[in-house]
């Protein structure tokens, strides 16, 4: 078995809008057409992980992110770490990850992370802390905006722990 991680592609984007498609995610192929584009622009790289030519997950880097914390501080930011759950439990997003802070260490020492705070995260928030990932003390956000005492919010994919780790 030949596993690579290579650039996305559009038909890389096809694929894997269909393979979400089927299992209930939502990933548009105009998501996967934006991170082209963001791509071409030098806003963004994104990379697919591939089993023997299957797609088995995607991974990106967002050079400048939209949370105010890493924008000031031109913390660069891996973003939409998904690894099909056929592949779960493999390594691959692990690959992905060290793959994408490869490449951000081409160009800075300093890379962060968001992380959703349900159930559903909880395979990220361990890989994450494994990988050396710690909070960067500023709380947690909703739609990238900081959470005080008495704040009432909806807990949804939006709803962030933010983390960064020293390449």
């Amino acid at each position: 078995m030949t596993f690579t991680i290579v650039p996305l592609r559009l038909e890389d984007g096809v694929s894997l809008s269909h393979l979400f498609k089927l299992i209930g995610w939502e990933k548009p192929l105009s998501l996967f057409q934006a991170y082209l584009q963001e791509q071409q622009e030098g806003k963004r790289n994104a990379y697919v992980a591939k089993l023997d030519n299957i797609t088995v997950g995607y991974i990106t880097i967002q050079w400048q992110s939209e949370y105010l914390y890493f924008q000031k501080r031109g913390i660069p930011e891996i973003k939409d770490l998904n690894v099909l759950p056929a592949y779960h439990l493999q390594g691959f997003g692990k690959a992905l990850l060290s793959y994408a802070e490869e490449k951000v260490r081409q160009r800075t020492t300093l890379v962060g992370i968001g992380v959703g705070l349900t159930k559903d995260y909880g395979a990220a928030q361990i890989l994450y802390v494994k990988q050396g990932y710690i909070p960067n003390g500023e709380g947690i956000t909703h739609h990238y905006q900081m959470l005080r005492y008495g704040d009432n919010v909806k807990i949804d994919d939006d709803t962030v722990l933010w983390l960064t780790k020293d390449l």
